[in-house]
């Protein structure tokens, strides 16, 4: 048998996602509660225009030109507005996302 070490293209590649997926533990309810913390801290800690421009961003995949185009503003504003609320998002969920999100409001862990 051939050493499989280095075998190459698209074989190889099925072969390592199945290993992965084997050897992955189930994280599935923690990406669960994660989104529902994100989805919670979007609504609840950035401004309404950092929202708005996140979730066209991300969610409908437009690039800075077009938010830009669409909201009256410079593609360096939305991308300023971007990273601010990116920041936003990262420090609700970084200090205190367990106690903050988790702990009231009802959104169970």
């Amino acid at each position: 048998m051939a050493d499989t070490r280095y075998r190459r293209g698209a074989a190889y590649a099925a072969d390592l996602a199945v290993y992965a997926r084997s050897m992955a533990a189930d994280n599935s309810a923690e990406h669960s509660r994660l989104k529902r913390n994100l989805m919670r801290a979007l609504r609840e800690d950035v401004t309404e225009r950092q929202r708005t421009v996140l979730l066209l961003y991300y969610a409908e995949g437009l690039n800075l030109r077009e938010i830009g185009e669409k909201l009256g503003v410079a593609p360096s504003t939305v991308s300023r507005t971007i990273k601010r609320g990116e920041a936003r998002l990262r420090r609700c969920l970084r200090y205190g996302a367990a106690a903050l999100l988790d702990g009231g409001g009802g959104v169970a862990p």
